[in-house]
């Protein structure tokens, strides 16, 4: 093990009673003394409002239980992983490298586990390649770009374009929409939802409604109608065979075309079957009413994956009703779980070589089953899968330093 912990730490609490004891004896040398705080003592009588004694009390009770909580994490983490190399990355976080056998051949393993009880400045949040979707870039660089001490590849992604595909929400405005309900991870200040998740979505005109089918996605059937945000990019997709474009600004309709159009900056394209869309007019006054089910009102950031890998405690890999059967077999790995008591934990496999030769999704379950999730997901894989720490990448992708990626989900902590 790479890093001792010393547990609570006396040193600090010695020093600051020290301070306390030091400041005392000055003020009781002199005769009279009056502080800017109001504290005032005349002939070696204390005159003290309550409320300063009481706040100091205080702030020795908040070290002293800050400091017994990061040393009760830390010998959680190490017991936990035990002749294990542990770092520490910052107070809450921990990377543990290791390396396990499957079939009597290793798989070499990093963990990041994060505890926000500890540190409640720890932030979770997925980040994108860029302002708009259809653009990928390097997992050093998002980290960098966004401060993150830790990033890991995310949701699965088209790879000619870069656009995440699955259920992608950040600070609570939602740029995608699901793929086949696929399993997400909900990310709110005080902990995590797993589930899966669809759209409900609908466009109202008067009395009206049209059904919308997706957010930002690229199509999967001809008869879905489509909408298209600024976040999309400059222009709407190509219209499918019989359909139309309806170009929405502030509410109202602008245009109706069979075109590619450009996406108004305050509103959306809608792209569908022109059965679906024709009884709109150019100047008609709508409204689109978008929602996830689940609701997860109290939600800030949704980060798809798929498939399950453990829910509700147990290992459930639901690999063929998440439509991902292309995804089986030996491969590099990267899945996201989370504790009974809110700890996320992220495990990264490297695959395809020697020295290391990638998991199985069931054997990725039962480890995250072991390492204590409740519930856990699968996240993009096989050439994706790379992991950054403080500033260097921590694990070995099949190509150095990984591949261009649309998206990541990080750790950093508030300044």
């Amino acid at each position: 093990m790479d890093t001792i912990y010393s547990g609570f730490n006396q040193e600090k609490f010695l020093i600051l009673c020290a301070n306390v004891i030091l400041v005392a004896s000055f003020v009781f040398s002199q005769n009279s003394f009056v502080f800017a705080d109001n504290i005032k003592i005349v002939n070696g009588i204390v005159s003290t409002p309550l409320i300063n004694t009481i706040q100091i009390e205080r702030n020795l009770d908040k070290i002293v239980t800050e400091e017994k909580s990061e040393a009760e994490f830390n010998a959680y983490i190490s017991k936990k992983y035990a002749n294990c190399r542990i770092y520490s990355v910052d107070k809450g976080i921990k990377h543990i490298k290791l390396v396990r056998y499957y079939q009597g051949r290793p798989v070499r393993l990093n963990i990041i586990e994060a505890d926000r009880s500890i540190n409640p400045k720890i932030n979770v949040e997925p980040v994108l390649a860029s302002a708009t979707l259809s653009h990928k870039a390097s997992i050093a660089a998002m980290a960098r770009k966004n401060q993150a001490l830790v990033a890991v590849n995310g949701a699965f992604f088209l790879p000619q374009t870069g656009c995440p595909l699955g259920t992608m929400m950040v600070d609570k405005k939602l740029y995608t929409g699901p793929v086949f309900n696929r399993v997400a991870l909900g990310i709110s200040d005080d902990g995590f939802k797993m589930d899966r998740v669809s759209l409900n979505a609908t466009l109202k005109r008067g009395w009206d409604t049209i059904k919308v089918d997706n957010i930002n996605q690229p199509r999967m059937s001809v008869g879905f109608t489509l909408c298209y945000t600024p976040d999309w990019g400059s222009m709407s997709p190509a219209t499918p065979k019989n359909g139309l474009q309806v170009a929405v600004s502030d509410g109202k309709i602008i245009s109706i075309t069979k075109q590619r159009t450009p996406i108004p900056l305050n509103g959306y394209v809608l792209v569908g079957p022109a059965a679906n869309l024709s009884s709109l007019k150019i100047n008609d006054k709508v409204d689109l009413n978008v929602k996830t089910l689940p609701e997860w009102n109290d939600i800030n950031h949704i980060i798809s994956g798929g498939p399950y890998l453990v829910r509700d405690g147990q290992v459930f890999v639901d690999v063929q009703e998440q439509k991902l059967l292309a995804i089986g077999g030996r491969n590099p790995r990267t899945a996201i779980g989370y504790t009974k008591d809110n700890k996320i934990i992220i495990v990264t496999a490297d695959g395809r070589e020697g020295s290391s030769i990638g998991m199985t999704l069931k054997e990725l379950a039962f480890l995250m089953q072991k390492l204590g999730c409740v519930n856990a997901m699968n996240l993009d894989g096989g050439g994706s899968t790379v992991l950054y720490v403080k500033g260097s990448i921590a694990n070995k992708p099949p190509v150095q330093g990984g591949i261009a990626l649309s998206n990541a989900l990080t750790i950093s902590v508030k300044q």
